[in-house]
């Protein structure tokens, strides 16, 4: 009787542990996960998810160059025009960072959101970069 009490109790444990089990997936972990893993097709991006990143790093990349114009114009610039450089571009990073904002406002809840965020940030800092590059040919 004990070695058949035995059995069962194993046999019962056995069985519990081949049950499927529901958990509930965190998203946000998942997807920088998913990010790690698997590299977005720029080219044809097919996901929402993709687009939206596609856009962040087209950003990424025209805050670069923006940056770069930046770097190159300063140290041409005598001392009170590289102030004045300075606090110019605090204040049209904040226009920028702001009015993006504003844009994205439109469509607050919306999985097209972040890419419209994205993409105003780009466009804008694109124009800033001209203008950049454009101090940089005219000043001595």
């Amino acid at each position: 009787m004990r070695q058949l009490s035995l059995v069962l109790a194993s046999m019962l444990t056995l069985s519990t542990l081949n049950t499927p089990t529901v958990t509930i997936a965190d998203t946000a972990h998942d997807l920088r996960e998913m990010r790690l893993v698997q590299r977005v097709n720029c080219n044809n991006p097919q996901t929402q998810i993709a687009i939206n990143e596609c856009a962040k790093l087209s950003y990424q990349r025209a805050d670069k160059k923006l940056n770069q114009a930046y770097q190159q114009l300063l140290p041409t610039l005598e001392r009170s025009r590289k102030q004045k450089l300075i606090a110019a571009q605090q204040a049209w990073l904040k226009f920028r960072d702001t009015n993006c904002e504003f844009e994205r406002t439109r469509y607050e809840g919306g999985s097209i959101a972040p890419s419209i965020y994205s993409g105003c940030l780009e466009n804008t800092t694109k124009l800033r970069t001209q203008q950049l590059q454009e101090y940089l040919k005219s000043d001595p």
